[in-house]
This record gives structure tokens, sequence and C-alpha cells, in this order.
């Protein structure tokens, strides 16, 4: 068995400035006559600092930009998140280790009654062990 023990996972959405986006209109192409080719109604927005590009083509510019804003602050919430995700299963694979054998440090046979200490080589007896006397693996 291994155990590690890791700071709970806080996903937040950072607060995120509106210096860091910049809003571009521009008219939309193809078929759609005048309205669509005169109107500048279809919204870029670009995170500054990642570089990030989030686009939507419609008619209406206000729900333009909101799909727009809603699209780029997932994305960044989701790099948030990975970002999190991989500082904690660091932490966690400093502790554990791989979990294999080789990074056993104590072996526990309850059917023998005895504890062996793989650090130090020592065994002692179980029930002592279990009582909190952990002195007879360590001391000499």
């Amino acid at each position: 068995m291994t155990v590690a023990v890791l700071d709970p996972l806080a996903v937040h959405a950072s607060k995120r400035d509106d210096a860091e986006f910049k809003v571009e209109w521009f008219s939309g192409t193809g078929a759609g006559g005048q309205h669509r080719n005169k109107h500048q109604n279809c919204c870029r927005v670009r995170h500054l600092p990642t570089g990030l590009v989030q686009q939507a083509l419609g008619r209406e510019r206000y729900s333009n930009l909101t799909r727009a804003m809603e699209g780029i602050n997932k994305q960044l919430d989701e790099r948030e998140l990975s970002g999190s995700l991989q500082k904690q299963n660091a932490s966690r694979k400093g502790q554990v280790g791989s979990g294999m054998r080789g990074d056993k440090r104590r072996t526990y046979r309850f059917q023998d009654d005895t504890v062996y200490d793989s650090v130090t080589g020592k065994a002692a007896r179980l029930k002592d062990v279990m009582r909190g006397n952990f002195d007879l693996l360590w001391t000499q």
C-alpha cells in the first residue's frame, strides 16, 4: 500500500483583466448580401498573454462577443486545470515513487507476528510495533 498526502485540488476560475483581451470586429464573408458584407458583427477575441484566439460568426454583435468570450475563458480554464493536475501528479509521484517493490519501507506479516524494516534491516514483533514501539526497528 502506498500513501500520499496532497493538498486538496482547488479549481477556480481566476479573475482576468479586460486589458488581457483584444476584441476585433469584422464582416462575414460569403452569401448574405448587403447586410452581411456591410455590417461588422463577427467577433474575434485574442488573449494577449497566451495568444489564444476564439471567433464567433453570427448576425448579432452582442451574442457573438458573448460566445467568443465564453469560448476563450473555457480554453483558459482548461489550461489552468491541466497545469494544476500536472503539479499534483508530480507531487504524488515524488511522495509515492513508483509504488513497486523497491519503494517498500516496511513489511507487516500478521500471520508470523513480525515486522521487517527494509531500510534498517531489523525485525520486531508485530504486537510491539502496533502498540507504538517503533524504536525496536530503528535502534541498534
